[in-house]
């Protein structure tokens, strides 16, 4: 397994859920952490606790991806030493709404692009040079089953999933000659925040996605990632789909 110690990765989207899982996994094979997310007093408390327990540096911000200048920034007042980032989980994503296409909601849709497309371009756009000027780094986008296949009502969330896939086979080829790996991790049904988003809040909706059923956890998608990451530098896993044993894809699911 390729050590990764004192290695520096940046997540987004890593106030909870896959990116938060994400984030403890890295720290304990000792990473030192750049966390992002709108949220920052949720950071500074992850930020604390995997600095008592590994022992590792984690620096926060508050940054919306969706606004390519706020990521400009970021990244530009970044200490020079935070600068070289090996591993960049793309990982700030989220659906909103389930409607049919022609009863959707338009700033819906906008949101779901400018964060699930958009601000996986601008991050990756901001951070990724200096990989290609050392010819070193990792970069895993959190796609999702519904960019395989789509499902009722689904539309543009999977539409933008549909474009991290192709995102992700785009940067693949375009980083061939610079020894950048590029990995894109693809879930199907994961309980974390994601239903409550969508369903703005509506807990007992969101609840029902998961009945009848054991869905992942995003410690089961970290695993993924963590996978990925420590293979041998000649390896490459250009993408994972993994899912519920009860879920075969995105309109296959068993409920007991």
């Amino acid at each position: 397994m390729q050590s990764l110690e004192n290695k520096i990765v940046l997540i987004t989207g890593a106030s909870s859920g896959i990116g938060k899982s994400c984030a403890k996994e890295f720290a304990k094979l000792k990473c030192n952490l750049i966390l992002i997310a709108r949220r920052k007093e949720k950071l500074d408390l992850i930020a604390n606790e995997l600095k008592n327990e590994f022992k590792v540096e984690v620096l926060t911000f508050k940054v919306d991806v969706r606004n390519f200048n706020e990521v400009k920034n970021f990244y530009n007042n970044l200490p020079n030493d935070w600068k070289q980032i090996e591993i960049l989980v793309n990982n700030a994503g989220l659906a909103r709404g389930l409607e049919k296409f022609y009863e959707g909601k338009v700033e819906n849709w906008d949101e779901m692009i400018d964060t699930n497309i958009k601000g996986l371009i601008y991050v990756s756009r901001v951070v990724v040079p200096q990989m290609v000027e050392r010819e070193s780094g990792h970069i895993i986008n959190i796609g999702s089953t519904a960019g395989h296949d789509t499902y009722p009502m689904g539309n543009v969330y999977a539409a933008t999933k549909f474009a991290v896939k192709a995102l992700s086979q785009s940067f693949r080829i375009d980083l061939l000659d610079k020894g950048i790996k590029v990995s894109s991790i693809d879930p199907g049904m994961v309980e974390t925040e994601f239903s409550i988003v969508r369903f703005s809040g509506d807990e007992e909706r969101a609840k029902k996605v998961y009945q009848g059923l054991t869905p992942l956890t995003p410690d089961d998608v970290a695993d993924a990632v963590i996978f990925c990451v420590t293979r041998p530098k000649h390896v490459n896993i250009n993408q994972i789909i993994l899912t519920p044993l009860a879920q075969a894809s995105s309109n296959f699911v068993i409920r007991k």
